[in-house]
């Protein structure tokens, strides 16, 4: 995968040419203050860019068309200052097609009660100057996130800089490409999706590419690179005693490592950054790719299982917005239940695939038989996740648009040893509780299948989704079902109507 730049963002500051050169250089001043402090935090993973101060209609507009084109820029933010009559932002908003973010603030922390006088008054005008810019933001419709506060305040960095990280989310699935190895589960209506809709509302690139095709990747790795895996398998994980070079499954551990080789250069060949694959449409692979996906996954590339494209394209847009922060984000299917009243529990899992990003520890290899498929037996990882909070979230496509839902959960590490249960899994107690949470998650019809974050947070989904115009409905603490109920009827209303005719 392609080492990516370290993304900008740019800090634009209204005012208007009413208060004179003085007061507009001082203005500069504060806001190169502002950004310097942005910068300084450790909460920003971007760089923010100062740009000079905007006073007139024609500066806005060109220098929000820049920020277009910068292929660097993932994200503008605004403040005003001053007073920056509004009506001199409408042709830069209306064409502005990066994120935004529109900064409350102001210079200083404190009010200097007993030297307060006019001048410093019409200097620090943010209060209303903002108050305006809120006005035609929301007069024209334009989606952004606000967040008002001090830059020397943690949560207002933390927060700015949640939005940086849902911006970069959204520029990586502005450019993602995704690889279909065949095409969905036969007969399944959830992981069907309109792909076409997709680019259009997303900007992400699907499409579908035979088995054979990556066979034919599989069988081209040189055997010096599958010894250089196997080593690494052994070095970094727990091998089980029949997998390792004297075992008599030894085989078998080899041909994994083929297949992690053959898929990731066909990957990077292609500029891929996410893929499915279905264990119906198998072609002359010999074993179900079990251990590549989830090693892949390690490395930030998006997966679905059974050829569910839209889950690809989800976790590998919240593997891009967790980053480098601790914790994990995998590949997940709600399994079964544990349903003793007031224990209620999920247990998450997939056949195979489920990302060690997530592990609770070291994972061990292991081999067992696989009933589906209809292929030699796949080498996998098997692990518990790792406990603590988290949130699991489905992207479904309704038709005529598509629906975000999460849920908000606690990982817990299972209640009792699962030595019979070959296979990575998770889990969890869904907020506010089982009850709840599953009947929202079903009246809302998200997806069986769906992406576990413990490195995303739902502020950051709520972003993404606001960038993304798409609706997500989301089931915390807080939630009650019926008020929820009530929710997805008024969406629908909506966004119907935001469809227009």
């Amino acid at each position: 995968m392609k080492a990516s730049r370290r993304p900008q963002i740019w800090f634009l500051t209204g005012s208007q040419g009413l208060y004179g050169p003085e007061t507009l250089d001082q203005v500069a001043v504060q806001s190169q203050q502002i950004v310097a402090a942005l910068n300084d935090s450790a909460d920003l993973q971007a760089e923010v860019v100062w740009y000079p101060v905007v006073t007139d209609a024609d500066a806005i507009r060109q220098t929000f068309l820049q920020a277009n084109a910068a292929g660097d820029c993932i994200g503008v933010i605004a403040w005003m200052h001053t007073f920056s009559p509004a009506k001199m932002w409408i042709g830069g908003l209306e064409a502005l097609q990066v994120p935004l973010l529109h900064l409350h603030t102001q210079a200083n922390v404190a009010l200097p009660w007993a030297d307060l006088d006019m001048d410093f008054m019409n200097l620090n005008q943010a209060a209303h100057g903002d108050r305006e810019f809120g006005y035609i933001q929301t007069r024209l419709g334009i989606p952004r996130t606000t967040v008002a506060g001090h830059v020397s305040d943690p949560s207002v960095t933390a927060r700015i800089g949640g939005w940086a990280r849902a911006a970069t989310g959204l520029a990586a699935l502005h450019t993602m490409k995704l690889a279909r190895f065949g095409d969905n589960m036969r007969d399944v209506a959830v992981t069907e999706g309109d792909k076409v809709e997709a680019q259009r509302r997303f900007g992400v690139s699907v499409n579908t590419y035979s088995v054979n095709d990556l066979v034919a990747s599989v069988d081209a790795v040189p055997d010096a690179d599958v010894d250089a895996l196997v080593k690494e398998y052994d070095d970094v994980y727990r091998l089980a005693p029949e997998l390792r070079v004297d075992g008599d499954r030894h085989d078998s551990l080899r041909y994994a490592a083929r297949i992690e080789a053959g898929l990731r250069a066909f990957l990077d060949a292609g500029d891929f950054t996410a893929f499915t694959t279905n264990f119906e449409d198998l072609g002359g692979l010999r074993q179900l790719p079990g251990m590549a996906v989830q090693r892949l996954m390690g490395d930030g590339y998006g997966f679905g299982g059974e050829g569910d494209w839209k889950t690809s394209v989800l976790l590998r847009t919240l593997k891009v917005i967790g980053g480098d922060r601790p914790g994990g984000t995998s590949f997940m299917e709600d399994y079964t239940y544990h349903l003793v009243p007031g224990e209620e529990l999920i247990l998450g899992a997939h056949m195979l695939e489920v990302c060690p990003s997530i592990a609770s520890g070291t994972p061990s290899i292991e081999i067992h038989p696989l009933g589906i498929g209809n292929r030699e037996d796949p080498v996998r990882m098997v692990f518990d996740a790792a406990p603590g909070p988290a949130v699991v979230v489905g992207l479904a496509d309704l038709g005529e648009r598509f629906r975000l839902v999460a849920n908000e959960i606690d990982v817990v590490a299972p209640a009792e040893p699962l030595p019979k249960l070959p296979v990575a899994r998770a889990v969890w107690k869904p907020r506010p509780d089982f009850r709840t949470s599953a009947e929202s998650w079903l009246t809302a019809g998200a997806p069986h299948h769906t992406v576990l974050s413990s490195s995303v947070t739902s502020d950051e989904l709520n972003d993404l989704a606001t960038m993304l115009r798409t609706e997500l409905l989301t089931i915390d603490a807080n939630t009650d079902a019926r008020q929820f109920q009530k929710e997805i009827r008024w969406n629908q209303a909506y966004h119907r109507l935001a469809l227009g005719l």
